[in-house]
């Protein structure tokens, strides 16, 4: 899930899986930083961003516990927890000093919660599709976040977007119907889950854009208050939508220690995102962010291949190709109107 610096704190599709949002803008790199620290931020990323996804697709379809809200709710509460003993830690130790120490002012927080509802949806959303949806059809499930972010931003923010952006919006969507047509394992659900989901993560930018202003634009005061208000708008959810009463009469899997174990790191690596996003925007270019990303996407589509043994058609590889040619092109327009700005 490129950045755009208009839209902050890491809108980028995959991010929305983060479970927490990312730094605030992309700034240009005051000196060079060594090539080893630059593979150093780029393999961190890789490796923390492609563990959520896979983690997520396992606990949903690999360990017989398919509630999708529970396992959210689950994986904020750990960030959370994470996000208080980093904040603790800044206190006495420089190196955890990015993110301050925790804060909740109900005022503020009434100005955050329109922002929590959309993140709390766009999560919520992106895991019930990866319980629908093989992960090689997964980047293409959620390939309509670009176009829905230009829908939004014209809707919403009144702002137009150029030629070319358009024209890979088309690619996408193109992407997004072939991918649609030719998967063997179609899921009108995992489609439903994977457009909305889309939807939320152009949403959750813009909403982002106008909601740092109460948070005296810092990214990490935000984080605070977002995490803890999601975490309680999602348990009424997770509540009356009966998971948690199935769980506690029917599941096997909670009284499993590798269960557990499994989910809280799958939470430490959502967290993880938020501080790779962080050291990927300090240490590297928008360039180097906007190739990682699409490469990211290739990567976690050939290695779900391998990993699950997922079939795919002729059809479905077009479009899944499609998808990821017009996501790249689109973070590669942006990144060009950038540095003619």
């Amino acid at each position: 899930m490129a950045r755009d610096e208009g839209i902050p704190m890491g809108r980028r599709d995959e991010d929305s899986k983060a479970f927490l949002p990312g730094p605030a803008t992309q700034r240009k790199n005051d000196k060079n930083h060594p090539v080893s620290l630059i593979i150093a931020v780029v393999s961190f990323y890789f490796v923390i961003s492609l563990s959520v996804v896979f983690l997520n697709k396992i606990i949903m379809t690999g360990s017989d516990f398919p509630y999708a809200l529970f396992v959210t709710w689950y994986q904020l509460v750990v960030a959370l927890v994470l996000l208080l003993i980093w904040a603790h830690l800044g206190k006495s130790h420089k190196a955890f000093s990015i993110i301050p120490p925790y804060e909740f002012d109900l005022g503020i927080a009434k100005k955050v919660a329109p922002l929590t509802f959309v993140y709390v949806m766009m999560l919520a959303l992106n895991n019930l599709c990866l319980r629908y949806v093989e992960v090689t059809f997964y980047q293409v499930a959620r390939s309509l976040s670009i176009n829905f972010t230009i829908i939004f931003t014209y809707l919403i923010l009144r702002k137009a977007t150029s030629f070319p952006a358009l024209v890979a919006c088309g690619i996408v969507f193109m992407g997004f119907a072939i991918g649609s047509y030719g998967e063997i394992n179609f899921s009108w659900a995992g489609i439903f889950y994977g457009v909305g989901s889309s939807a939320f993560v152009a949403l959750y930018g813009i909403y982002v854009q106008k909601t740092l202003a109460a948070v005296d634009n810092n990214q990490w005061k935000l984080l605070h208050y977002n995490t803890t208000l999601a975490i309680l708008f999602l348990f009424p959810l997770v509540l009356f939508s009966g998971e948690l009463a199935e769980i506690l009469s029917s599941s096997e899997a909670i009284y499993s220690t590798n269960f557990w174990i499994l989910m809280t790191i799958t939470g430490v690596t959502g967290f993880g995102i938020n501080i790779a996003m962080f050291l990927q925007v300090k240490y590297t270019s928008a360039l180097t962010n906007t190739i990682c990303g699409t490469a990211k996407a290739c990567v976690q589509t050939v290695l779900a291949a391998m990993i699950f043994k997922n079939e795919v058609s002729s059809l479905n590889a077009l479009g899944i190709a499609l998808a990821l040619f017009g996501s790249g092109y689109y973070g590669w327009v942006r990144y060009k109107e950038r540095q003619a700005k």
